[in-house]
């Protein structure tokens, strides 16, 4: 699919109103995540935050309430390393329909050793890629029954210099913590792009769209206490790198946009404007690893069998 040019009519600032509209953001409680549902808790949708700390849900909604007054936002527990509480999850919500899910959430490691899941998957695979994979599938009854339904995959940019390795995907022979992060996270947007081609040939309302924050530092991204803090030595430190990154609220804008901007379109990839690091969103090319439909119907086989169920199905 040929890329956008960059619409200066998107204002990331004045966003669309989206009364009536219910979004589930993964990971809502912190970092781009928590940024992501801020914003959207300006237009008048009901936001949902995913967490797996209600404590941490708690101060982030309060926060949201400090900056946007009349915010409908709530939360649900989500614990996207435990396969079989995502029923409950999705039973939790407690709606009619879903306008948006937004796949942020992720687990990062910087060192060894591996991990797994409860399910007995490599933790960040299992947790980044799994786990949403499987949430989809529960998620896909309340998705089909909204008009035009988004489900947004957020990326990484790190995973433009990764490979899948389809005979290793547990890391159990090659565990290397920053590869197998960008390897969870590249599988994730070969899923996001291939839930949209199945969407399209069922002929579905709902449109699946990816994106990546570019560049995004804590550092440079501004303080939601107790969410987040940003010392002035941590702000001064990072000054000269906001020439080529940005913060997390920053990174948090191909999200918001995909959710709301219905120029948007299913099978896109979404980044940041500026040497895809940093800037407003625009739409641009899929990069070419994540144009092989057999390495993403390969992983998808892979991910249904190890979650025993299927995005692809409408009815979950």
């Amino acid at each position: 699919m040929p890329s956008a040019s960059f619409t200066p009519s998107w204002d990331v600032h004045r966003l669309p109103r989206a009364e009536g509209s219910v979004f589930l953001i993964t990971g809502g409680n912190a970092g781009i995540g928590y940024f992501i549902a801020e914003q959207l808790s300006t237009t008048g949708a009901t936001v949902v935050l995913g967490s797996r700390d209600p404590a941490k849900a708690e101060a982030a909604m309060a926060s949201i309430r400090s900056r946007v007054p009349d915010a409908h936002v709530r939360a649900v527990r989500l614990d996207l390393a435990d396969l079989r509480s995502l029923s409950t999850a999705a039973e939790s919500l407690a709606v009619e329909r879903l306008d948006a899910v937004v796949h942020n959430a992720g687990v990062a490691l910087d060192d060894p050793p591996r991990r797994e899941t409860q399910d007995g998957h490599e933790l960040m695979f299992g947790t980044n890629h799994l786990g949403h994979f499987a949430l989809t599938a529960r998620l896909m009854p309340l998705l089909s029954a909204a008009p035009a339904a988004r489900i947004v995959t957020v990326g990484s940019f790190a995973a433009k210099s990764e490979r899948l390795d389809l005979d290793d995907l547990q890391s159990r022979r090659d565990y290397r913590p920053k590869r197998t992060y960008g390897r969870s996270k590249l599988a994730q947007m070969y899923f996001g792009l291939e839930l949209d081609r199945r969407l399209r040939a069922l002929g579905s309302p709902a449109a699946s769209v990816v994106v990546h924050p570019g560049g995004a530092l804590d550092s440079l991204t501004p303080s939601r206490p107790p969410v987040h803090v940003r010392t002035t030595t941590a702000r001064l430190r990072a000054a000269p790198a906001a020439l080529l990154v940005q913060g997390k609220h920053a990174g948090a804008w191909p999200a918001v946009r995909a959710v709301l901007d219905p120029a948007v379109r299913g099978g896109q990839l979404w980044g940041p404007r500026l040497f895809s690091l940093r800037g407003a969103p625009r739409c641009e090319a899929v990069w070419s690893h994540l144009t092989d439909t057999a390495v993403a119907a390969r992983l998808w086989d892979a991910g249904r069998d190890l979650t025993g169920v299927d995005p692809g199905n409408p009815r979950g």
